[in-house]
């Protein structure tokens, strides 16, 4: 791999935690990359990334940061942004690239002017989501920039009122037409996408179904017609591509079997896909032949500033 030489011994600060609503996820990504690139040959620091946050990564002075932090703040653009500012190169995607992914109105923005399916979705007020219903149900209300299925609200088609959400729900949300079907998902690393995977879940695949144990499984890859793979991988590389992406990124989708090709819509991109072994893109990378480790290493490699 080009370049890989140069930095065999590099310095590398792999920054985790953070104050964002999925931290302990974080905890566990960071220390397991940590484990993988000291595998990899590279002399490794971790970092709980806190208010001394700028402080702290001049002191350390690495020669790359990679970036294992997920939701607000690491993810969105605002740790890009520091970065770039004190010209240390970095993991995953860029400033605009995360803001847009994060952003999941935005996001569908751009992937309608790609020609990529979506489902009808509006951004409101938790006061109007609370007063009335804003679509037909079945719907789903969330925040629009976070992460993790953290805050979703399943509104069924029987429901007599509209949801009462809970005050740690920001004062914006997004409310979406609910897509029924399975819950399928690629890796896009670099310019290649890997192979799909079908999540299987007993019921919503939220924050407890995707991180505790038992909470789902992974059908890896996905036992799926041919025209529904194709458009899995041919979708997600066009998300990774219009959003700006850079390095690894995970793109999210739901298929209703009844509807054929029609049914497969997209639901967002994940700029910093969890990375344990067993989370779904470092499965999908060694279904392609990709240790953990090396796949660690090639996001090291690929680190730059100017994202």
């Amino acid at each position: 791999m080009a370049g890989m030489s140069s930095r065999a011994a590099s310095k590398v600060v792999v920054l985790m935690g953070g104050p964002s609503s999925e931290r302990e996820v974080s905890l566990v990504s960071g220390r397991e990359c940590a484990r993988a690139l000291g595998m990899a040959g590279y002399q490794v620091e971790v970092l709980d990334a806190g208010p001394d946050l700028p402080q702290r990564l001049v002191e350390m002075a690495p020669d790359v940061v990679f970036n294992a932090l997920h939701g607000r703040w690491g993810e969105d653009g605002c740790v890009q942004g520091l970065l770039e500012w004190l010209r240390i190169p970095y993991t995953h995607s860029g400033v605009l690239a995360s803001a847009l992914a994060m952003d999941k109105i935005r996001t569908k923005a751009a992937y309608q002017s790609a020609g990529l399916p979506v489902v009808e979705s509006v951004l409101a007020s938790k006061a109007e989501v609370m007063a009335r219903h804003l679509l037909p149900a079945p719907y789903v209300v969330k925040p629009y920039n976070e992460g993790s299925s953290v805050g979703v609200y399943l509104v069924m088609e029987n429901a007599n009122s509209p949801p009462q959400l809970s005050d740690k729900m920001p004062e914006m949300v997004m409310v979406e037409t609910f897509a029924p079907g399975r819950e399928l998902t690629v890796s896009v690393l670099g310019d290649r996408a890997f192979c799909v995977t079908d999540i299987l879940t007993d019921g919503w695949y939220d924050y407890d179904a995707k991180y505790k144990p038992g909470g789902s499984r992974h059908v890896c890859p996905a036992e799926l017609p041919a025209e529904i793979e194709a458009a899995c991988r041919d979708y997600a590389l066009r998300a990774h591509d219009v959003l700006g992406c850079r390095g690894l990124s995970r793109t999210d989708f739901r298929w209703d079997e009844a509807r054929g090709l029609d049914g497969l819509v997209l639901l967002e991109t994940n700029t910093q896909p969890g990375m344990t072994p067993t989370s779904l893109s470092p499965e999908q990378a060694a279904e392609a032949g990709f240790t953990f480790p090396d796949l660690c290493r090639w996001l090291v490699e690929d680190a730059s500033c100017d994202r």
